[in-house]
């Protein structure tokens, strides 16, 4: 999914809820930059500055232009990599030929350029405006006015390089904060149709296979009961550990319900899920939580089949898990196959991964 989508199409998946408004931001500085400059068009050309005009009217075709590609294609025209180089050659030329009344328009492109442009990429064109702009003022004004330009332009982009900075670390803890669980650090709910939803389109383009795996923890109430809550808690934080150690790095952990998780296994036939989820279970009963605390869990393992969406694929899992506890528990269940014509096989059950 595009990040340049509008927010409120993509406020399911936080993500790229809060990286869809880099959209608004993008196309409020482009048009009120448009409305800014084009009237500057007319002046110049009024004072015969015919090249300066042109070089306004280039960037006014491209502010229109990265308007225009947002609103119909969803797409940053360019990746707005032409407003730091007409920016740059703008301000210059003007100040060089205008004097101090062309400097004036280097602050304000010079702080946008961290709010269009990936942060290394904007601080490196911050680095040639300044020097560039720092070469025409050495030129054009006196040495006192040439160290007040190049100081105050360059404290502006330093200040907007930290605030930019800023704003980048908060958005990604406001993503972390919305798309993982605070207790396990696995992630939640709000990832999880994205997910299942790549490996289906992996699934119908290229053929590769993806598998999840369900567990849920048996009577996990009891531990609750006898043990407390706190107890509770430190008991599912080390099964999010003890899963973790077991898979590869394209895996993903969800923790989907209270003592519910999920894996997410690319690249996976359901055969190899299954030996998977056996270890993992048997890794789960052979060794006590907390020192003395007993558990088990129980299973599923679901294979994506063609043609399916992501909730039938969940759904198929989910039921192979209710059967796995209707049958003692502490066993791994394969989820039902769709077949081509509509046709769900039967469940196939396999030996407990330890006594029942």
């Amino acid at each position: 999914m595009n990040v340049f989508a509008p927010p409120d199409s993509l406020a399911t998946n936080p993500t790229l809820a809060v990286l869809g408004f880099k959209r608004q931001l993008v196309f409020h500085l482009h048009f009120w930059a448009f409305v800014a400059v084009a009237p500057l068009i007319l002046v110049q050309w009024n004072q015969d500055h015919q090249l300066l005009s042109g070089l306004l009217i280039l960037f006014c075709a491209n502010a229109l232009l990265v308007i225009a590609f947002l609103h119909y294609r969803n797409t940053y025209f360019l990746k707005g990599r032409m407003f730091p180089l007409l920016a740059v050659v703008c301000a210059a030329y003007s100040t060089s030929i205008n004097g101090h009344a062309g400097l004036y328009w280097a602050y304000p492109a010079a702080t946008a350029l961290f709010f269009l442009l990936p942060l290394r990429e904007a601080t490196v064109s911050n680095v040639v405006f300044v020097t560039v702009m720092a070469v025409v003022s050495f030129l054009k004004f006196p040495e006192a006015d040439f160290w007040r330009i190049t100081f105050s332009l360059g404290l502006t982009c330093v200040f907007a390089m930290v605030f930019a900075w800023l704003v980048g670390k908060l958005q990604q803890e406001l993503t972390r904060l919305a798309t993982t669980d605070p207790l396990t650090g696995c992630l939640n709910r709000s990832q999880l149709a994205d997910i299942l939803n790549h490996q289906i389109q992996m699934r119908e383009r290229y053929e590769r296979v993806s598998s999840l795996i369900l567990f849920d923890l048996d009577y996990f109430k009891v531990i609750n009961d006898q043990w407390g809550h706190l107890a509770g808690d430190r008991v599912l934080k080390e099964m999010a550990m003890r899963i973790r150690k077991r898979l590869r790095e394209s895996d993903q952990l969800f923790r989907i319900g209270g003592e519910e998780f999920m894996i997410v296994l690319p690249e996976t036939r359901q055969k190899d899920a299954d030996t998977l989820a056996h270890q993992l279970l048997t890794g789960i009963g052979s060794t006590p939580f907390l020192d003395d605390i007993k558990i088990t869990a129980s299973a599923s393992v679901a294979e994506v089949c063609q043609g399916e969406t992501w909730s039938v694929w969940l759904n198929r899992a989910d039921q192979a898990l209710y059967e796995a506890k209707s049958r003692g528990r502490n066993q791994v269940v394969n989820a039902r196959r769709a077949t081509p014509a509509g046709v769900i096989d039967a469940p196939e059950l396999v030996d407990p991964a330890v006594g029942n």
